[in-house]
Parts: structure tokens; sequence; C-alpha cells
């Protein structure tokens, strides 16, 4: 077995879009509408989804936001400079919520950043 896809529920689908290919550097890897279903499906992701996991992006018509919800946590991406990669976001209009700096009793450097729904994404630098 392995990890395909997380799925997030996106209010204004094109707005995440440039969230996550523009500021992230993510790729749209492929999109479908359901008009029938009234909804469209979007997966992003760094690699091909045979190979990588990806987020599942799902836009339902009528409706323009969505609780996140006390069960979620984050999603965590590697970088290899998480302060680098805080400015960078920023640079790009993201919005950091913690800046790079050591994780509470420990040694590895996290940042968080939020996107356009208020979902969160943790940065976790690699050595």
């Amino acid at each position: 077995m392995k990890i395909l896809h997380t799925m997030l529920r996106v209010g204004k689908l094109e707005r995440s879009l440039e969230f996550y290919t523009e500021v992230l550097g993510m790729r749209l890897l492929r999109r479908e509408d359901y008009p029938e279903g009234r909804f469209t499906l979007a997966f992003v992701g760094y690699g091909d989804e045979a190979e990588s996991a990806v987020i599942e992006l799902t836009h339902n018509w009528d409706t323009e936001s969505y609780e996140i919800g006390s069960g979620f946590g984050h999603i965590a991406l590697a970088v290899d400079d998480a302060r680098a990669a805080c400015d960078g976001v920023r640079q790009k209009g993201g919005k950091i919520t913690r800046e790079a700096g050591p994780m509470k009793h420990g040694t590895t450097v996290i940042a968080f950043v939020e996107d356009p729904d208020g979902y969160k994404i943790e940065l976790v630098e690699r050595k």
C-alpha cells in the first residue's frame, strides 16, 4: 500500500490553484469538471501521481467556504532551507503563520504557512 493523495475541500478553486502552483511551486497534474455532480477535482503535486503522493483540491460549485474542524492538523512539505522557503512564500503573497525555527522540544527546523482556505502547511527543513 501507499498514500495516493490528501483531499482538501476549497471554496475558490482558481485562488487555491494559484497558491499551490505559484506560491508553493507545485504543478497542476490534472483537472476534471463533473457538471452533473456540480464539482471539480484538481490534483496538484511535485511529481507524477504514479510515484508521489499529491493533493486533491475538491471544489463543490455551490459552496464558498468550509470549516476546517478540530481534527485536521496540517500537510507537511520537505524543504532544503525553511527560512528561504518562508521568504519565497512571503514574496509571492503567501501567509506565514510561524516563522522558521526549531520545533518545541527538538532541533528540527520547521515553519508554517496557510493556504487561502486556512489549511496549515508545515515546512520541514531536511538536512
